[in-house]
């Protein structure tokens, strides 16, 4: 929970996975190259400065040497992923929903990394869980989304 939030709150991790990378099937036919490389010069849609995700990431692209064209940057990533459709650049997205991006966008993944993740929380304004649904939930998200062994499609 941000500092800025002035209710009192507890996060609980319900676990972490990596990103993946899409785009339209226009946009992929124009990359050359393999994953990463072929981000270079190509049009990539970030989520906006100033968050971990997107310190990470440019840190990635960095460590790479990839040198994309930024179009935008976005605060809310639904918004990134409907300009994506469009096809005004490569996204970014969970690699855990990646069936469900490409399904529901009308796109491709084009690579995945593990170095840069993205992280769930779920936030309460109690310390301990004790409600049994909400324990399920979590329980679930441990075991059956973010276990790398038991992975299953969210949507199922």
């Amino acid at each position: 929970i941000p500092a800025t939030v002035s209710t009192r709150g507890y996060s609980q991790k319900l676990g972490e996975c990596a990103v993946s990378f899409f785009s339209t099937k226009e946009i992929q036919k124009k990359l050359t190259g393999s994953f990463p490389k072929c981000l270079n010069d190509a049009p990539l849609l970030l989520p906006a400065a100033g968050t971990h995700l997107r310190s990470n990431l440019d840190q990635w692209i960095n460590k790479h040497h990839i040198h994309p064209r930024v179009v935008a940057e976005f605060d809310d990533s639904a918004l990134m992923k409907a300009f994506g459709q469009e096809g005004a650049g490569i996204f970014i997205a969970p690699a855990v929903i990646q069936a469900e991006v490409e399904r529901q966008y009308n796109v491709v993944a084009i690579g995945q990394t593990d170095d840069v993740t993205e992280q769930f929380y779920a936030i309460s304004t109690s310390r301990h869980i004790s409600h049994p649904v909400i324990s399920a939930v979590i329980d679930v998200a441990h075991e059956l989304i973010f276990s790398k062994e038991k992975r299953i499609s969210i949507y199922s």
